[in-house]
């Protein structure tokens, strides 16, 4: 990237610093970057599932163990672990049309990208000829000071020595006033062409920027015979616009896969592992003996002796989290079956819109196309009438010179008024200006025409 202190700069300097700093290409970049993401999740969404929970709950007041399965109306603890997976086995192929359609819309976008480069390029190159253009026209309109006020001086002479009217040397100092007039407009202008190319690029517009004067390509008709046609049909299998236009139309029609794959059964495979841990959970403390004691259970029917059996009292602890994690694992694996019969036309409707919506796509890309060749068109027929401008006004500034020096040499020796001296230098002046416009008008046309034929952006000669 060139420096900002640089004092001279190619297009090519221009070209690559715009691309680099222009906020749109950073947007788009960025959406390609957002397209290779939602691609990476399309294809992570058809491999299995896989999560992992657990939960620690106190409960206070009577509830029904989850795993005793009994009342506790005391605080409990409880602890729940899981682990489970799931994957779509079926579900019409919207998955898989998904990943096509993300891979679609990830070319899509780099191809948006590259028609953003293509614009910025093209307009940089407008631009840095406009400067060339402007300077030129400064470079005429001070030429034609120059001459002008080495007249007036000389007139000025004639006039004092008598040998000249007043009112000649009033008009060429006019002419003089119109010129000075003149060159400040050129000099704007510049000043201007310059402010815009380098908020064009996103430079901080300095007065020390300055540009490469290259020696153009010439202005004449291309060496080969290539007609419009030619250049547009080239276009069309080149083009970014037409390639994203193309992407866009394939992506609307996976868009219909995928609302017609929700007419389809879903079926889906799950499994899980859990276990868990209750406060409630009890077992016999093998640390502390049991009690025995002798309980009266009834009596004898005809001595009425009391009858005793013995009572073993054991004592309950909690079992330990190790102990239930294997006593309450589980294990549960199954299949899934989601039929659609009726949900208020959604999918029918889905359908429709995205019919709708491949429709838009396809008109949008001959839309472009349409473009694409009214711009090719336009171009060859603007270079075309530039280059018969350009030969014209090349003959006609070499016969205005002929006659402006003609008309000069008759003013020197008093044959022709200060008016027709005038006269003859403005159309001098306007030929040139003519002859500029031409050249640079074909220039630039017959860049645009190269472009679209895959070269390089290209405005001096080999």
């Amino acid at each position: 990237m060139p420096v900002l202190a640089q004092k001279i700069w190619t297009l090519d300097n221009c070209v690559t610093y715009a691309l680099e700093n222009n906020l749109d290409i950073q947007k788009q970049i960025q959406a390609v970057e957002s397209s290779k993401a939602s691609l990476l999740q399309s294809g992570l969404n058809m491999i299995p599932n896989l999560n992992i929970g657990a939960s620690n709950i106190w409960n206070t007041g009577m509830t029904v163990d989850r795993y005793t399965n009994q009342f506790a109306n005391t605080t409990v603890r409880s602890n729940n672990f899981y682990i489970s997976s799931g994957v779509t086995i079926f579900s019409g192929l919207q998955k898989l049309y998904t990943l096509k359609q993300n891979q679609i819309g990830l070319l899509a976008s780099k191809y948006d990208l590259d028609v953003l480069k293509n614009d910025i390029s093209l307009s940089v190159a407008g631009y840095y000829l406009d400067i060339l253009f402007n300077k030129e026209l400064l470079d005429v309109a001070e030429s034609q000071l120059s001459v002008t006020k080495e007249q007036v001086e000389r007139v000025r002479k004639m006039v004092d020595a008598g040998a000249a009217a007043q009112g000649d040397l009033l008009n060429i100092e006019a002419q003089s006033s119109t010129e000075e007039l003149n060159v400040i407009t050129a000099r704007n202008r510049l000043s201007i062409s310059y402010l815009s190319l380098q908020q064009l690029i996103d430079l901080p517009v300095s007065r020390d920027f300055d540009i490469e004067k290259p020696r153009l390509k010439e202005v004449a008709p291309p060496r080969e015979l290539v007609t419009a046609e030619v250049i547009y049909g080239h276009a069309l299998n080149t083009r970014p616009e037409i390639k994203s236009g193309e992407l866009r139309v394939k992506s609307a029609m996976k868009s219909l896969s995928i609302a017609r794959g929700a007419q389809y059964p879903i079926l889906t495979f799950s499994g899980s592992y859990g276990t868990g841990y209750s406060g409630a959970s009890r077992e016999v403390d093998p640390a502390i003996p049991p009690v025995v004691t002798s309980t009266p259970i009834g009596i004898t029917q005809l001595s009425h002796d009391t009858v005793l059996a013995d009572m073993t009292t054991f004592t309950y602890r909690t079992k330990s989290f190790y102990t239930q994690w294997d006593e309450n694992d589980n294990f549960s694996v199954g299949l899934n079956l989601t039929i659609p019969v009726f949900n208020g036309w959604q999918v029918r409707n889905a359908v429709s819109q995205a019919k709708i919506q491949r429709n838009v796509a396809e008109l949008d890309l001959e839309k472009t196309k349409r473009v694409l060749r009214n711009t090719i068109e336009q171009a060859y027929a603007d270079a075309v009438a530039s280059l018969q401008k350009f030969n014209s006004a090349t003959r006609k500034v070499a016969s205005q010179e002929e006659s402006f020096k003609y008309t000069q040499q008759k003013f020197d020796v008093g044959m022709v008024t200060s008016y027709d001296y005038n006269n003859s230098k403005n159309q001098l002046t306007s030929a040139q200006s003519e002859l500029l416009q031409a050249k640079y008008d074909f220039i630039f046309k017959t860049t645009i025409l190269d472009f679209y034929m895959g070269n390089p952006i290209r405005i001096s000669q080999d």
